[in-house]
């Protein structure tokens, strides 16, 4: 039996709401074991599902697991119990995986404690919000029928503060067709969240959702959102949007509502009790259960369960009606829960089929087919606010970056440059590997100094470069491969990411042109031509989740400096400057390390204007102290950011380019000064916050090129956040 891992842990903290909501899957439908399970969950519960989220996690080498916060309402637990629950996970989690700490709130509670407490913890809080006044109050209404709205935008108010906002990673809307979408959206637009995710109501084919105007009311109501949201020019994430475009190019969709993924997501009750996901509480007494606790059961036990294992079957687990329709592979029978009708389970279309249909056609008619190498509005504004949102705009733009890469390695291909020989082996070698080379920065730097060169018509250079980034795939993978290398660089073959090989003379002279073999095996790197070679590997640090490669200095000549004496004499440093930006900036550290694969070790501070390394790489001088290698970690992540922007959008002209180059970095700097107490730092955040301004205002007064959109929208996200910090306490 095939064991898939779990990813998304949802720990039920508080098993009670402060709010009596009318279509709550909790406590107004089929499934009411709420009732018989404590209140709050006991710290020897948080401490074993704990345990066994992080035995699962190093069994199947997670790299990154989500925990979800939920309830009830989990604030009922009480900032205390929340704080401490957050530690427990991350001790546990502590060099095995990555905690992506997630909670589900009315927001009700929160208030200055809470909020501060969501930002020291790195909790990412999404708030449920169903539109404007009438819309909300609908159905968020207290146990005396009095409407939750005006609490409701007051947290959301105070958790978009300066202060707060790192924490805000979004909104919850659950569509009710009877309220006005384009009110709806106004009212959500209108609290600026980073991302909002709608939600059809629970339904199932015993149980239909209204439908007062047709069949199709609900793909109508998020048809308009959806039209308004465009015409807007996207200020948020939408997700269910978002999945249907990525699954309409045929990337994979990100909400367990579509696609035909396998079901990654298990719920801890408050008594412990292991079961599936509690959208189920809907179809009867008893149907998220599972019959394993945390105290005497593992997590691979529960993937055996029969009800996890039937939502893995892809296609083969869909109604005949789903497996012949032409949009299955992006709608994937829509939400399990809502397949379900009694004499035959869960083998039928989604109560919501039709709506399904119209919307992924309606959206499948304005996405293009192929992948577009851009970053989305949404993304630009995460990017630059920083927060809970940016670790996953930084996500998205890793991976266009990549594709940005592949797409130059394709153009290098057509243009003939390299052997079939080298290309062949790519391609029998293109998957997760090859991906993890073409993370390296230095093969963008050779990429476009490549393509540049020959679209120019001059000589491309370094062409074994490409015989490398093939040999570090195999060597990632263990697989032999033996390649004949043409040399125009004496005596020194890169593989990114890996290494490089240093060769030593023989009879077969490196600058004949009649090349060398190199091979690979047995998780090693030689010269297969009878001549000697040294291997040098690439020096990693890995600092409670920062997993970088250390390069010396590209940018100018330095003194000769073996790899290890490098990382000898940055490891200490970095380390405690690691430690210091995850307790001081921890949304920002979170998206740095998911970003950064290289530190460029320079003997000095390099000069305002001088060039960077590519996306993927920082430039490091060594620090004066911890806090000072703190703020130049953050500061050339924005110009890393910056960079992977300009890869991807025209910007404006030279001078204009300039100018939001140095906004941008700014930016970084007055945050810093931000975080740190006392009216010294204040007034450096105030100082820093005005240059940035200042460069805003020479990017608007330069005339060298007509104003660029993204550009222009790149100007106004830093503008207010700049304008955010000047004027915050």
């Amino acid at each position: 039996m095939t064991i898939r891992p779990f990813r998304q842990f949802v720990m039920k903290v508080h098993s009670r709401c402060d709010l009596a909501c009318d279509h709550c899957y909790v406590y107004r439908h089929a499934d009411q074991s709420w009732r018989r399970r404590p209140r709050v969950m006991a710290p020897r519960i948080v401490r074993a599902t704990a345990e066994r989220i992080a035995e699962h996690a190093r069994a199947h080498r997670l790299q990154r697991v989500t925990v979800v916060l939920h309830g009830g309402e989990p604030l009922l637990a009480g900032p205390e119990r929340l704080a401490a629950l957050a530690r427990e996970l991350r001790r546990s989690l502590d060099g095995i995986a990555v905690l992506d700490l997630r909670m589900q709130t009315n927001g009700l509670l929160l208030d200055d404690e809470f909020c501060a407490l969501l930002v020291r913890e790195r909790i990412h809080v999404g708030v449920s919000l169903d539109g404007d006044r009438a819309s909300h109050d609908r159905h968020r209404v207290r146990a005396d029928g009095s409407g939750s709205y005006d609490d409701t935008v007051r947290a959301l108010r105070l958790l978009g503060q300066t202060a707060h906002r790192p924490a805000f990673a979004g909104l919850l809307c659950t569509v009710d067709v009877r309220n006005d979408p384009e009110a709806v959206y106004g009212a959500l637009a209108d609290v600026r969240p980073p991302r909002v995710d709608f939600l059809l109501p629970h339904a199932n084919w015993d149980h239909p959702p209204a439908r007062p105007q047709g069949t199709t009311d609900y793909a109508d109501w998020l048809i308009t959102a959806y039209e308004r949201w465009n015409r807007d020019d996207r200020p948020f994430s939408i997700r269910v949007f978002e999945s249907v475009e990525a699954a309409v190019m045929g990337e994979p969709g990100f909400t367990e509502a579509l696609g035909l993924g396998s079901p990654d997501l298990l719920v801890i009750e408050t008594d412990g009790a292991i079961e599936q996901a509690d959208w189920l509480k809907t179809v009867a007494e008893g149907a998220p259960e599972t019959g394993y606790h945390v105290l005497v059961n593992s997590f691979d036990e529960a993937a055996r369960h029969p009800g996890f294992q039937a939502r893995s079957l892809g296609l083969d687990g869909l109604a005949d009606q789903c497996r012949a329709c032409p949009v299955v592979s992006i709608c994937g029978g829509g939400l399990y829960g809502h397949r379900h009708r009694s004499g035959t389970g869960f083998v039928n279309p989604s109560v919501y089929c039709a709506d399904l249909i119209k919307l992924i056609q309606h959206i499948q008619s304005t996405t293009p087919t192929t992948q577009s190498l851009a970053v989305p509005p949404a993304d630009i504004g995460a990017l630059t606010a920083g927060g809970a949102p940016e670790h996953a705009a930084v996500l998205r733009l890793s991976k266009t970056q990549l594709d940005l890469r592949r797409s130059m390695l394709a153009y290098l291909n057509q243009a003939g440059v390299g052997s079939e020989e080298t290309w062949q082996a790519l391609l029998d070698l293109d998957g997760p590997d090859l991906d993890l080379v073409l993370a390296d920065p230095a093969v963008h730097s050779w990429a476009v100094a490549a393509c540049s060169a020959d679209t120019s018509g001059q000589a491309v250079p370094d062409t074994e470069f490409l015989a490398g980034i093939a040999l570090a795939a195999a060597l990632r993978s263990g697989q032999r491969l033996k390649l004949t290398v043409p040399m125009s660089t004496p005596g020194i073959l890169t593989l990114p990411s890996v290494g490089r090989l240093r060769m030593l003379p023989n009879g077969v002279s490196i600058s004949s042109g009649k090349g060398i073999r190199v091979g690979t095996d047995d998780g090693r790197v030689w010269r297969a031509d009878g001549g000697g070679a040294i291997w040098e590997p690439v020096q990693n640090l890995s600092a409670g989740g920062f997993d970088v490669s250390l390069e010396s200095n590209t940018l100018r000549p330095t003194a000769a400096r073996s790899p290890a004496d490098l990382a000898a004499r940055w490891r200490r440093p970095l380390e405690a400057a690691w430690e210091a930006l995850s307790h001081q900036h921890p949304y920002q550290a979170a998206a740095l390390a998911a970003g950064v694969r290289t530190l460029v070790l320079l003997d000095r501070e390099p000069p305002q204007n001088a060039s960077r390394p590519p996306f993927g790489a920082l430039a490091l001088a060594p620090p004066g102290t911890t806090q000072d290698l703190v703020l130049a970690l953050l500061r050339e992540w924005q110009y890393a950011k910056f960079a992977a922007l300009r890869d991807l959008h025209d910007l404006g002209g030279a001078g204009q380019e300039t100018a939001l180059r140095e906004a941008y970095a700014h930016l970084a700097v007055a945050r810093v000064w931000h975080t740190r107490p006392g009216p010294t730092a204040r007034g450096l955040a105030a100082t820093w916050g005005k240059r940035s301004l200042a460069a805003l205002d020479a990017f608007a007064s330069e005339t060298d090129a007509a104003p660029a959109a993204t550009g222009l929208r790149l100007a106004t996200e830093i503008r207010a956040a700049a304008d955010s910090l000047i004027a915050a306490p």
